[in-house]
């Protein structure tokens, strides 16, 4: 396997992708799903100052809710659980559909090797997930800036959390978040290989997706050996949730550091073992 011949497997996905309406889909469809909650937010916290203005009541909820930090983090929680399931889905259809049609042939025959195909597919869905994440972290910010004020949390005049903490713990659910998301990708780039449809592969990759997230909270401390513990989802216990009740103010959020040390290292030998599973059967694999 060459530099050169990766390099021209790599433009042609790229050039796939361009046109392909699945990648466009993945870059924009999570910041606008952001996009409605933080508008929907923003109309649903009008209506309650309205109500308590009537009442003469303001509450520290009420004083939270008007800084931009909270929905910033809820925006891109959500964002991320919908990356995550996009990815695994456009993982899934990339390999089996090109299989299915044909045109996964057309560049074998032009000296690209079937393990060469794999990583050329791997990195550009990688790519692609950091334009959908450069993007929800753009667009959310600047409409959560636009709807409400970022500030320090403040109560009675006494500053619970400063601006550098509340970034400092935005960026640490951040890296936290996306650290399973090569796990993720490979799972789907795997179940892409081994099915025979493309239909196959998407329904049983968002299946097992979503059986994980299911079940999760059924394993108790075994949980932690599964990199899908630590994504945003849709029943969430990812860090980033925490994080949206800590730029809030709340003191009650109690994280495990063992927690945040397998967040990191669990996801990095699933991807080692996914990738490796999907290069030995790629080879095997009737085209």
């Amino acid at each position: 396997m060459s530099l050169s011949s990766l390099m021209q497997a790599l433009r042609s996905e790229f050039f796939v992708a361009r046109y392909a309406l699945g990648a466009r889909l993945l870059i924009f469809i999570p910041s606008a799903a952001a996009a409605v909650q933080s508008t929907a937010s923003k109309i649903a916290d009008t209506g309650t100052a309205a109500r308590d203005s009537l009442m003469n009541s303001v509450s520290f909820d009420d004083v939270t809710a008007s800084n931009a930090w909270g929905h910033f983090v809820d925006g891109l929680d959500t964002g991320i659980t919908l990356l995550f399931l996009l990815l695994v889905a456009q993982a899934a259809y990339s390999f089996s559909a090109e299989v299915e049609s044909g045109t996964l042939r057309h560049q074998l025959i032009r000296r690209s090797s079937r393990r060469l195909i794999v990583i050329s597919k791997l990195l550009q869905l990688h790519a692609l997930a950091l334009m959908g994440v450069g993007v929800l972290i753009v667009s959310s910010y600047l409409l959560s800036g636009l709807l409400w004020e970022f500030g320090p949390v403040v109560e009675d005049g006494f500053e619970l959390i400063s601006e550098a903490e509340i970034r400092s713990e935005i960026a640490l659910g951040l890296r936290l978040a996306l650290t399973p998301l090569p796990a993720a990708i490979a799972l789907g780039l795997l179940l892409s290989i081994l099915a025979n449809t493309a239909t196959q592969a998407v329904v049983s990759a968002l299946g097992i997706t979503l059986a994980m997230d299911i079940f999760k909270g059924m394993l108790g401390d075994y949980a932690y050996y599964l990199y899908a513990s630590f994504q945003p989802a849709l029943i969430d216990q990812s860090y980033l949730q925490d994080v949206g009740r800590l730029v809030r103010g709340y003191s009650d959020v109690l994280v495990d550091d063992r927690v945040i040390q397998f967040n990191y290292w669990v996801p990095i030998p699933t991807l080692l073992v996914l990738v490796t599973a999907s290069l030995i059967v790629v080879q095997t694999r009737k085209l």
